[in-house]
């Protein structure tokens, strides 16, 4: 049995403004404050487990715990079926510099991979989101959303961000999530099936 959600206040357990705003926009017509991370002093922890699921859980709990607030947590990433699913829960890893991420790189490392590999294209993958909402208590509840598509090579497009400019889903006629307007995008991406099953199994 899935708590619902009956508090008027959630921390959503993230320092990225531009996911606590998409979330702001969703919960402020309900009459729910959203706070963020970065409003409570609080430090990003430590994400030390192999799955989408446990690490979203790290970060709630911990949230939760601190605050005393139910809070959100998600955790995302690209999963190649030619490269056995990489590179997955370790998605920003391989955007990591010195300088901090370049999701450029990223891409040029997985298009380097794939060709190490000899992967014939299309080179199938999906985008994978995890939503974690936990309660002080201890109690949590966990949604799932997924985009299937495939990769391309070169990038194209100007919008959205991550693996956007690489990435085709397959309910659409070719263009990329970067093509995308950020509408189009919300409606096949894999954060807005999460969060639509967010909504359905714990607000309405």
């Amino acid at each position: 049995m899935i708590r619902r959600f009956d508090g008027n206040a959630l921390l959503i357990a993230s320092h990225n403004a531009g996911k606590l705003m998409e979330f702001r926009q969703i919960l402020a017509p309900r009459g729910i404050t959203v706070t963020g991370a970065a409003e409570h002093g609080l430090p990003e922890p430590a994400e030390t487990e192999t799955t989408f699921v446990g690490n979203a859980r790290i970060k709630a709990h911990a949230a939760a715990q601190a605050t005393g607030l139910p809070a959100l947590a998600d955790d995302s990433g690209l999963e190649v079926a030619a490269l056995d699913g990489a590179p997955g829960v370790y998605t920003a890893d391989w955007a990591e510099t010195p300088q901090g991420r370049d999701f450029r790189q990223a891409m040029a490392k997985t298009h380097a991979a794939l060709l190490a590999r000899g992967a014939p294209e299309p080179w199938a993958a999906r985008f994978c989101c995890t939503l974690v909402l936990a309660w002080p208590d201890g109690v949590d509840a966990v949604f799932e959303g997924y985009a299937p598509g495939h990769l391309v090579w070169p990038p194209r497009g100007i919008d959205g961000h991550g693996y956007d400019p690489m990435f085709v889903p397959h309910h659409d006629q070719g263009r990329t999530f970067a093509e995308m307007t950020a509408e189009e995008k919300n409606a096949l991406s894999h954060r807005g099936a999460a969060i639509s099953a967010l909504m359905q199994g714990c607000f309405e």
